[in-house]
């Protein structure tokens, strides 16, 4: 089965940030302007991290920037540039923003929990999937 393009909705707690996250090739995309939606930061600071992340050779350009055909409003389509889930973790891990805090915290608690179990468990999915009936550890 072939899931190419496919579009998922990331709405954040308060409901004030909403993206369309696109999906392919088993990871996700966004484009800067989403990352600084993300992180609720400046473009110039987004931009700043990702030369940064790039001259310190933690991330190699050609495995996390893609260029997609996006539509926009005139109807005509553009190439948009797009970084994958590697460059969105570590962007998480540079901005400085209470959004990029908390995320620091929730990757921290997921490393933690994988370190000290060997698994981690998204308990709100297994809600979802089981119908309401799950384990828990």
């Amino acid at each position: 089965m072939e899931e190419k393009n496919k579009i998922i909705i990331y709405t954040d707690e308060s409901g004030s940030t909403k993206l369309d996250v696109r999906l392919e090739d088993e990871t996700l995309w966004l484009t800067q302007a989403q990352l600084c939606s993300l992180y609720k930061t400046s473009k110039s600071n987004v931009s700043e991290h990702i030369k940064h992340i790039f001259e310190e050779d933690e991330l190699q350009e050609d495995s996390v920037v893609r260029k997609f055909r996006t539509a926009a409003a005139d109807g005509k389509m553009y190439l948009t540039t797009f970084y994958n889930l590697d460059m969105i973790i570590a962007l998480g891990y540079r901005v400085r923003s209470i959004i990029a805090t908390r995320f620091r915290q929730w990757a921290t608690q997921r490393l933690k929990e994988y370190i000290t179990k060997g698994f981690t468990t998204d308990y709100d999915r297994l809600k979802e999937v089981g119908g309401g009936s799950y384990w828990k550890e």
